[in-house]
């Protein structure tokens, strides 16, 4: 690279306008791959698109390979930049999407992206689109640009794209502690698996909630029984699991589970005041997804319930005979997924255990409960205060024209707690997400001009944090 960094961004930003078209096809090769890291069937494709991911950016001049975990295999790349002895920073991302079920209720196949008219614009539906293989795609794209204007980027860049985000985690804390002093180097995390505050106005995640998820499996008769012969008699676990589960939440929305709020901060003063600053419209959050009155703890701000409260949520619920038409039976089972969203202090294996003995505590004689434990991600508040939060502040403005907001989020993403507690580092919460994109459900999408400036906004970060 002979040019400054500051001096050959512009051609490089041209660059990245002038490659839309490129850009859109490569992101819909990818988008074709379905990389369902929650379904075994799906295992050679999360290959697939790992090895997609090597051959994209071995084409950038960077080394890479796939590493093998205990799961699902990730995508570890260097490139040296101009040289020097500078820091790398590391990206980071998944390429593994959640599963595109229920099929029915897709507007379009969801491994075949579709370009489609949105509020602001065009938008690409697919699973992944945003989540996170849309965001994946902004950087890799300021990264071809660098590349084919400057010859690499202007500061040495390390890569690491898992294929378990959307299971948890499972295998990267292992990962990450197997490969740390290599990975350690790094002078900070960039993270683009977030949101803007909305459509013209960038944000910085702040916080992000932590985790915890399990399975409650609930037992009974030996097999499913006729509830004629055996109504009135027998013991029946899908009742007994609607009334544990029901007793999870007060009237008032409190999560009931011994000690579950020891470890919650309050949000008041300079905070409080910088979220209300913000002119949140909850009638309009709300009434984009078909709703009207709010849910969660009673007498709690809207934004506060959302970066800042813990949650507890049932994800899916079966037993029984749930096809078509009528089927008299009395279960022999009954199965719930509950996950629960933390914040502050909260320890999610705590609170996975005040879980355990919430249910077995209710459980009369003839039931048995297992509990399958899925993901335990504590909380994170990341520095607002460090040079990489500085520097990923100034290029969102350049790119948009306003400042950048300081948000939280009520999502989890686990690695950046591993990031700090297994590798020492600090993450830059980047993300060009929107409210609607509907991610996790079906018809999943991403705005155009989001991940136009997404790109945009990747390649002037490069471009601050090399100068």
């Amino acid at each position: 690279m002979t040019a400054a960094p500051s001096q050959a961004l512009p051609q490089v930003l041209a660059r990245i306008d002038a490659a839309e078209a490129e850009i859109r096809a490569r992101y819909f090769d990818f988008l074709r791959i379905p990389s369902v890291s929650a379904q075994p069937d799906h295992a050679g494709d999360c290959r697939r698109a790992a090895a997609w991911l090597v051959e994209e950016l071995t084409s950038l001049g960077f080394t890479a390979e796939i590493r093998e975990t205990r799961g699902h295999p990730a995508v570890v790349a260097f490139h040296p930049g101009p040289g020097g002895e500078a820091k790398p920073l590391l990206y980071y991302g998944h390429y593994d999407v959640q599963p595109a079920e229920p099929f029915e209720l897709w507007t379009s196949p969801p491994f075949e992206p579709t370009v489609k008219q949105g509020r602001n614009g065009p938008v690409t539906v697919a699973r992944g689109a945003v989540d996170d293989k849309g965001q994946v795609m902004t950087w890799l794209a300021a990264m071809r640009a660098w590349h084919e204007v400057a010859g690499g980027p202007p500061a040495p860049i390390r890569v690491l794209v898992e294929g378990e985000e959307e299971i948890g985690s499972p295998s990267l804390d292992a990962f990450l502690e197997e490969h740390a002093a290599e990975l350690r180097q790094a002078r900070a995390v960039v993270v683009s698996d977030t949101n803007m505050w909305d459509a013209k106005t960038p944000a910085i995640s702040a916080r992000l909630r932590g985790m915890a998820y399990a399975q409650i499996d609930l037992f009974a008769a030996s097999r499913d029984l006729h509830s004629g012969l055996y109504g009135g008699m027998a013991l029946n676990p899908i009742n007994l699991l609607c009334r544990i589960l029901a007793e999870l939440t007060d009237a008032n929305g409190r999560i009931q589970l011994p000690g579950f709020y020891d470890g919650v901060p309050e949000v008041g003063g300079n905070l409080d005041a910088a979220w209300d600053s913000l002119g949140f419209d909850e009638a309009r959050f709300l009434g984009d997804i078909g709703l009207s009155v709010p849910a969660g703890e009673k007498g709690v701000k809207p934004l506060v319930r959302q970066w800042a409260r813990p949650t507890c949520d049932v994800n899916g619920i079966w037993g029984g005979y749930t096809g078509p038409g009528a089927k008299t039976v009395i279960a022999a089972e009954a199965h719930a997924k509950v996950s629960f969203r933390l914040v502050g202090d909260q320890d999610p294996n705590q609170v996975l255990d005040a879980l355990e003995e919430f249910v077995k505590a209710r459980l009369p004689a003839d039931a048995r409960a297992e509990i399958q434990r899925f993901s335990a991600a504590a909380p994170v508040v990341v520095p607002e205060d460090s040079a990489e939060v500085a520097a990923a502040r100034r290029a969102l403005a350049a790119e948009f024209g306003r400042e950048a907001v300081l948000i939280g989020s009520g999502g989890s993403i686990p690695v950046v707690e591993s990031f700090r507690r297994i590798l020492g580092l600090d993450s830059v919460l980047m993300g060009f997400g929107l409210d609607d994109d509907q991610v996790h459900s079906p018809n999943e999408k991403f705005d155009w001009a989001c991940l136009m400036h997404g790109a945009r906004s990747h390649a002037r970060l490069l471009a601050e944090l090399a100068g």
